[in-house]
């Protein structure tokens, strides 16, 4: 029987997942999460602007996101306000950032 680690196709370089990981674990709000993973995004190389990067879009979506569903509480409740996305996009539709 092979190892789970040895049936795992690698896709990606480890460098982006683990950025990707970091945009994940922020857009969480997972403080445990972030500081594992920033601790081994450190020790492979990563930088702090790319840390820092990879959590500010991640806020970005998350952010498109809260408006939207806002948009959407605001539209359900009656009120006519229509909200701009991180995107530019307006609320009407989901946001592809």
């Amino acid at each position: 029987m092979e190892k789970r680690e040895t049936m795992r196709e690698t896709v990606l370089e480890e460098k982006a997942e683990t950025l990707i990981a970091i945009g994940a674990a922020t857009a969480a709000n997972c403080i445990p999460c972030f500081e594992h993973l920033y601790e081994k995004a450190v020790t492979s190389g990563i930088t702090a602007s790319e840390i820092k990067r990879a959590s500010e879009i991640a806020a970005l979506v998350k952010g498109g996101a809260h408006t939207a569903i806002s948009s959407t509480i605001d539209e359900l409740v009656g009120s006519k306000k229509v909200n701009e996305l991180a995107c530019s996009k307006t609320s009407a539709g989901p946001c592809r950032c």
